[in-house]
């Protein structure tokens, strides 16, 4: 990959990520026509390059080999007199069906014209570097009065191409041989959170329990009812014959993949190599997206993860780990075991990174006397974020609140139950220098939030409040791109 590079991060800019993908300039939201083709990694994304916030929207483009290291290319689609280039997804067209040429990569995505969406094609015969808008677009009108009629999400399935399309609180599925001609096949809604409108929905097999068992995940953007507040991702599982989703789960039931507040319009990479399932999300919220700080830049995604299923209580569950290329990245910085962390002693104390990586495991026993433990990053004079345990009400927490510049009110705590498995807590932390992805059981509980401290704010502790906790192990990386 020889195109233009992003350019270098600006070590003065204390926001702009390391190791996570932003936009070089202007504003960037939702993740589009995510795709795996001879070697790249393409990710698009909603872009406004003349501007800081949201606006006529484009499709930006970058590539990478290895879903770490990004580089960036021209802006592939721009708005037209059809309207504004919404979010949608890609797909290699190898079976020529539609006509564009042998391996053709085709963009489907939805044209917005004075809230009149409607869903159209683009095509690429040189690996995405160029782009046709098909002649006669669009090629999926909206019923009458539908305002909210879009984000595509297209895959090949058995002899036929899938669509699922985000109508109000439902998603609609479609058909089609050729990608041009789309017949309605099937429709979701009733279930889940229904709080805000559906967006951005996504449909994933993913392996049980890393065997050959696996179930059909639909995974639906909510617009507002998110745990944090505002914006979030639930998932349902279930079954898809080809045409039809159905959830094998309560309708009342509301499955979050992420409890944090930044994680949002998470989408999938299409033919992903070895079976692979991997997505990332924009690293933001709809209801302070618009005030995070900014100079030159706005939005960024979070890590790419790898998802699966395990097996619980209440059936299948999502469990996600960020993708194993991160560990290229590693320089250890210290390791620990079976250590008695004491109140008002900080073993870290010696330790300072603006990114890195903490793998740490806990004894929660009858031997534990501290009320709560955790861990504190970013920590500076007036500034920390702490990923806390209090022991008697069995919560894991994630506090933003004293993190930096505040953005809303959505930076109060954030809470979800968390037992212990087999005595033990065991949590990971990615931090990056305007983020923390918090990977906790296993990946079983997920937490990602933007945070904005002093670039000078470095500090790291290892806590432990009203008594002891037993650490059983902790290893802390710095990460260097």
């Amino acid at each position: 990959m020889t195109d233009n590079p992003i350019p270098a991060v600006a070590h003065t800019d204390p926001s702009r990520p390391l190791f996570h993908f932003a936009t070089p300039t202007g504003w960037l939201n939702d993740p589009n026509g995510l795709l795996y083709h001879q070697g790249e990694y393409h990710l698009f994304y909603q872009h406004h390059p003349a501007s800081l916030v949201w606006g006529p929207m484009h499709w930006g483009h970058t590539i990478s080999s290895n879903l770490i290291t990004w580089q960036n290319l021209p802006v592939a689609l721009a708005p037209d007199p059809l309207g504004a280039i919404f979010s949608g997804s890609a797909v290699i067209d190898s079976k020529n069906t539609a006509g564009f040429g042998e391996q053709a990569m085709v963009a489907v995505f939805t044209h917005d014209r004075n809230n009149h969406q409607a869903q159209s094609l683009a095509y690429s015969t040189d690996m995405g570097r160029s782009w046709t808008k098909y002649a006669n677009n669009p090629v999926l009108e909206p019923p009458e009065n539908t305002p909210d009629f879009r984000d595509p999400r297209v895959f090949w399935h058995g002899d036929h191409w899938v669509m699922l399309l985000a109508v109000d609180r439902s998603i609609w599925f479609y058909r089609s041989p050729d990608l041009k001609q789309w017949q309605k096949c099937g429709q979701f809604g009733g279930y889940g959170a229904s709080t805000g409108v559906w967006e951005c929905p996504d449909l994933l097999q993913l392996p049980v329990d890393d065997g050959p068992h696996k179930h059909w995940v639909l995974v639906v953007s909510v617009q507002q009812g998110a745990p944090a507040g505002g914006s979030g991702v639930q998932y349902f599982v279930g079954d898809f014959d080809g045409e039809q989703f159905s959830s094998a789960e309560p309708a009342e039931r509301v499955r979050w993949a992420d409890y944090g507040a930044d994680f949002y319009a998470v989408q999938s990479w299409n033919a992903a190599p070895n079976n692979r399932q991997i997505w990332l999300a924009w690293m933001n919220n709809w209801d302070y997206a618009r005030q995070t700080p900014a100079s030159t830049w706005r939005g960024a995604m979070s890590l790419p993860r790898e998802v699966a299923l395990v097996t619980d209580t209440t059936g299948p569950q999502l469990i996600q780990q960020p993708i194993a290329e991160l560990a290229a990245l590693r320089k250890l910085l210290g390791s620990w075991s079976e250590l008695a962390v004491t109140p008002g002693e900080n073993l870290l104390a010696n330790l300072t990174a603006d990114a890195l990586e903490l793998v740490a495991r806990f004894a929660v026993d009858q031997a534990t006397m501290a009320d709560q433990f955790g861990l504190r990053v970013r920590v500076g004079p007036s500034e920390q974020t702490t990923v806390g345990y209090r022991v008697d009400t069995q919560m894991l927490y994630v506090d933003r609140s004293n993190a930096g510049q505040k953005i809303d009110d959505t930076t109060s705590p954030q809470a979800i139950t968390l037992a212990p498995r087999a005595g033990i807590v065991d949590l990971r932390l990615i931090v990056d220098r305007s983020s923390l992805e918090l990977f906790a059981d296993g990946g079983r509980i997920v937490f990602t939030n933007q945070i904005f401290p002093n670039l000078t704010s470095q500090g790291i502790e290892l806590f432990a409040e009203g008594g002891n906790v037993r650490l059983i192990a902790l290893e802390i990386y710095r990460l260097i791109p």
